[in-house]
């Protein structure tokens, strides 16, 4: 089936689509999260740096020292400087992570006693291009001295010297990246198991759409009895989607089913109506050409050819109006239904059958008005058609029992006979058009419009027969209003 591998190609892609959208909502999450963070992480550890410069910036500014008063403080931490510096170039000691130099207003750095600066308080004041603006200003600055970066500020003491006071946020800056590559390295890891559980749950979870997409193409194949398979522990909307498939799947099955029937039905009853009437047309033209050729001399011998091309042209006419009625009742026509008191109409038929056979004994159990909500024509045809397939195919002597009985809303007629009975296998196909059993008389047509009748009403019928015990039908319709003649209508 080689429409098969592009669907799953589709249902693949589904699953792949399904998987990179949910990785990169994911990855757009780590990602916000993580720039917040840091920036977070480094507006604290650098607002802490930050204080600490304004607090020693505020000191110097309210103790009111000179360049003298802090002379001695200057030479412990030249010398502190230096002994840092050379040893954190040999990597004993780390370097200081702050420094201070005094400057004079052209921005020269200035010797404390007979300390000269450091390289390290040089490059801090070549690095301060306007000392006495970064004094007036109460902001923090950003500079780079050697490669690391710094935050600086600045304050005029009361002598005129300006101090600039400079923090290492090196340690700030590492910080954050080494926070970045752990971000980094978690985010990572979450994005790759994301992207394997999410392909195995959508592999998982579409599996029911690939058994869908399996059916539908087998049943594309011919074969109409596939249907989806259950999946354990799915109560999902896609397994909602398999129940009404499978059921939709059942209908489509079985209304190809009745079509293949109805089609098969049909082309059955077009072959036995053509040779239904062939037969008759076949004798009527035989007797013609009889005619027409002079062999039909004498006045008896035409005489019997035209009382057989009356009978089978009344065979003819009876056959025609018959397949009209079933024509009728197949196309489902609007019935004139009012209240019918059906036992009269089954009192009336019996009179009739007594008419035509005095010699058989007719039994009829109908006592009082039962009406049911029906057409009175087609009613009349049903119940003639029962007792014409009696008098038809049982001796004129067999019994036959009529009775009406009304319960839980339906009537129900049981017609009887005593005759002869029929083959099992004959039985189940006595509603079959055109069947008649062991080649009897009759067009076949009488039962088949005694079912197209019932059904018409909505009713149903129902036949007992076994050979040698007689046949009994019965035909139950829905019962009508209570038994009360309602008006215009006599009992």
């Amino acid at each position: 089936m080689t429409h098969i591998r592009p669907r799953r190609r589709h249902l693949q892609s589904l699953r792949g689509k399904l998987t990179v959208a949910t990785v990169l909502l994911l990855a757009i999450g780590i990602i916000t999260a993580t720039a917040i963070s840091l920036m977070g992480m480094r507006h604290y550890l650098l607002d802490a740096s930050d204080t600490n410069l304004h607090n020693s910036r505020n000191s110097l500014q309210n103790m009111n020292l000179t360049l003298q008063q802090i002379e001695s403080l200057t030479a412990l931490a030249v010398v502190r400087d230096q002994f840092t510096g050379a040893n954190s170039k040999a990597g004993i000691l780390p370097r200081p992570e702050s420094l201070f130099v005094p400057l004079d207003n052209d921005g020269r750095a200035l010797s404390v006693g007979t300390v000269t600066p450091t390289a390290r308080q040089q490059s801090l004041a070549d690095a301060v291009r306007d000392p006495a603006a970064v004094a007036a200003s109460n902001s923090i600055h950003d500079i780079r001295l050697d490669g690391d970066p710094y935050r600086m500020t600045g304050v005029r003491l009361k002598d005129g010297t300006i101090v600039i006071l400079a923090t290492s946020t090196k340690a700030v800056h590492d910080s954050i990246k080494k926070a970045l590559k752990l971000d980094l390295a978690v985010g990572t890891g979450l994005l790759v198991l994301l992207a394997v559980f999410t392909m195995w749950g959508a592999r998982r979870r579409l599996r029911p759409l690939e058994d869908m997409v399996e059916t539908a193409s087998a049943i594309a194949d011919g074969d109409l009895t596939r249907r989806v398979p259950p999946r354990p522990g799915m109560v999902t909307e896609v397994d909602q989607l398999r129940v009404a498939l499978n059921t939709m799947l059942q209908q489509v099955e079985a209304a190809y089913g009745t079509r293949e029937r109805s089609a098969a039905q049909l082309r059955r009853f077009v072959a036995d109506a053509s040779h239904e009437l062939r037969t008759p047309l076949s004798a009527i033209r035989g007797y013609l050409q009889l005619y027409d050729k002079g062999m039909l001399r004498e006045p008896a011998d035409r005489t019997r050819a035209l009382r057989r091309m009356n009978a089978e042209a009344d065979r003819m006419g009876r056959l025609v109006e018959e397949l009209l009625t079933l024509a009728r009742l197949d196309q489902r026509p609007e019935l004139r239904l009012r209240e019918v008191d059906l036992s009269l109409l089954v009192r009336d038929a019996a009179d009739d059958l007594r008419a035509q056979q005095p010699e058989r004994p007719v039994e009829v159990a109908a006592d009082g008005a039962m009406f049911v909500h029906a057409d009175e024509s087609g009613l009349r045809q049903l119940v003639g058609n029962l007792l014409a397939n009696i008098r038809a195919h049982t001796p004129p002597q067999a019994a036959v029992r009529v009775a009406l009985e009304r319960a839980d809303g339906v009537v129900r007629l049981r017609i009887a006979d005593q005759g002869p009975g029929m083959d099992p296998r004959d039985a189940d196909r006595i509603f079959d058009r055109f069947f008649r059993a062991g080649g009897g008389a009759g067009s076949g047509l009488g039962m088949a419009i005694v079912l197209a009748v019932t059904d018409a009403h909505g009713g149903g019928v129902a036949v007992e027969t076994a050979p040698g015990a007689g046949l009994a039908v019965t035909v139950s319709l829905p019962a009508g209003a209570p038994a009360e003649a309602p008006a215009g209508v006599s009992a």
